[in-house]
């Protein structure tokens, strides 16, 4: 499943990980207000238009979601567009998988993506977000369960994950042959 609305989001580069670098406050700061934002509305449930949504499980950070968002925000930025397909022609799809957020491994895989440019703070393209029925639906949508988001040149991108692993019965049912995973694309 691939949801994609149009708006925008800002950068950030969170450094955590092998390099054992700690995240700036700056960097924890931006995750933060974001998260408490998005996840304060899913908690609580929304209107998107005039769909109510109703609560939803909070959202997750993912550092791998940032660097796709991030590398996606960089390079509208850079060459001068606002879309949801790369100049090179990659999808949201490519560039999750190509950052490193795949299947492999998960009974289910789920990604979206929210765009917008020219939004000064995180708040104003939160609440843009919110007031926009596609955006909001990603926002609101129980099959996401992490994000990433980055703002680069006012250029905002946020990237949705959802992946649900094999029980560890499922998981010895497909090491004996007895379950088989048989894999299709889903385009909307």
């Amino acid at each position: 499943m691939v949801k994609i609305g149009l708006l925008c989001s800002t950068a950030l580069l969170v450094l955590t990980g092998a390099s054992g670098i700690k995240p700036t406050t700056v960097n924890e700061i931006f995750k933060n207000e974001f998260l408490n934002r998005i996840n304060k509305v899913r908690q609580q449930g929304c209107k998107c238009g005039t769909v109510y949504m109703p609560p939803v499980g909070p959202l997750v950070w993912n550092d791998v979601l940032t660097d796709a968002a991030e590398g996606h925000a960089k390079d509208m930025s850079k060459r001068s567009y606002f879309s949801h397909t790369g100049k090179n022609g990659s999808s949201i799809e490519d560039r999750i998988k190509t950052a490193g957020y795949t299947y492999n491994g998960y009974k289910s895989f789920a990604i979206g993506e929210n765009i917008a440019f020219g939004q000064e703070t995180i708040a104003e393209v939160s609440n843009g977000w919110f007031k926009s029925v596609g955006h909001c639906k990603n926002l609101m949508n129980a099959d996401f369960k992490e994000i990433g988001i980055a703002e680069y040149n006012k250029y905002w991108v946020q990237d949705f994950g959802g992946r649900e692993a094999f029980t560890v019965r499922e998981k010895e049912l497909i090491k004996s042959g007895r379950l088989i995973i048989r894999r299709s694309a889903v385009k909307n």
